[in-house]
Parts: C-alpha cells; structure tokens; sequence
C-alpha cells in the first residue's frame, strides 16, 4: 500500500508543467500583440536610412564625392 505522497509530487509537478505552458502562451501572445508596433518602428526606421542615402538626398544636403567602399 503506498502513502499517497508519490502521487501527490506527481500531480505537483504535472500542475508546474501546466502552468508553465500557460505561462509561455501569454508570453507568446503578449509578443505577437506586440509585433506590429516593434516591426512599424524597424520599417519607418530602415526607410528612413534608405532615402537618406539616396543620391538625391545626398546632394540635397552636400554629402556627395564621399569615398564609398561599393562605389570603388
């Protein structure tokens, strides 16, 4: 006959699991609610650096003649 202790660490550690998988599903839909906000400042920031390395803006605002390593 057993004491029932063995039982009662294996629903402890069964409830541990459960909750850490919950604990990861809120991770996960706390970042994916998050993403578009962090993926609209790295594109408005990516754009920002491609036009201003654009020739235009470059002459725009006198960076033109600089050495560039893919120019060369």
């Amino acid at each position: 006959m057993q004491d029932g202790s063995a039982d009662m660490t294996d629903h402890t550690e069964t409830a541990k699991h459960v909750v850490d998988a919950l604990s990861i599903l809120t991770v996960i839909g706390t970042l994916a609610d998050m993403l578009p906000s962090v993926a609209a400042i790295f594109t408005i920031v990516w754009t920002s650096i491609r036009i201003w390395e654009t020739e235009t803006v470059k002459r725009w605002t006198g960076r033109t003649g600089g050495s560039n390593a893919v120019d060369q």
